[in-house]
């Protein structure tokens, strides 16, 4: 939990409740309102979630005002120029890039799990290169 708080406090009743602020790695604070119904019997209105987290992440980073996605810390564009599919996965599965050693073992580990069955190749050779997608 936070120590920081905020209070809101109704006009009409005067009832006050007293809300946690989250402060995440990077972006602005947050005020958590999961006790709001249950204190004051009152919903939030945020159209669009254009002033709403929907989760706590440790992995992303989304400022779509910005254009900024980050990943475990990482901008997607240096992700994208400098890293493989397989060392991004490792990233997001393990909070760091892997190392050389860590990367063969890795990508040996996904090689095995994603070998097809003889009979699944001989299933799908069955279908026309042109074939409808829902055949």
């Amino acid at each position: 939990m936070s120590d920081s708080k905020a209070t809101l406090t109704f006009n009409e009743s005067g009832k006050s409740v007293e809300l946690d602020i989250l402060t995440g790695t990077e972006g602005p604070d947050t005020i958590d309102i999961t006790s709001l119904y249950s204190q004051a019997k009152v919903f939030t209105f945020d159209p669009g979630f254009v002033a709403t987290a929907s989760c706590n992440s440790s992995i992303t980073y989304i400022d779509g005002n910005e254009g900024v996605l980050r990943y475990r810390g990482y901008p997607i564009e240096q992700l994208a120029e400098q890293s493989s599919f397989i060392e991004v996965a490792y990233l997001l599965l393990y909070g760091e890039l892997p190392s050389q050693p860590k990367l063969e073992e890795f990508q040996s580990i996904i090689s095995h799990h994603t070998m097809i069955n003889e009979s699944l190749r001989r299933f799908f050779d069955g279908f026309h290169n042109n074939a409808h997608p829902m055949a």
